[in-house]
């Protein structure tokens, strides 16, 4: 798994009645985007060091001008 600043990390809840959890990666540890990565959580604005587990995953920040960043409000 591999990431950059801006990015958006998804963990899924894996048992019930858990929440997902979304946030955005703020700063990488390694030059390679490999984890941990230093992530700013939608839900409390705290950041926090993260190391992803299989019910991470990533969706890719493209840039302004290209594809929208996806909304990935709790609701």
């Amino acid at each position: 798994m591999r990431a950059s600043v801006g990015d958006r990390i998804i963990v899924e809840g894996t048992r019930p009645g858990t929440a997902r959890r979304d946030g955005e990666v703020v700063a990488l540890h390694h030059d390679d985007g490999s984890p941990p990565y230093d992530v700013r959580w939608s839900d409390t604005g705290r950041v926090s060091e993260y190391f992803p587990g299989p019910d991470a995953r990533i969706h890719h920040y493209t840039g302004p001008g290209t594809q929208d960043r996806p909304h990935l409000s709790r609701g």
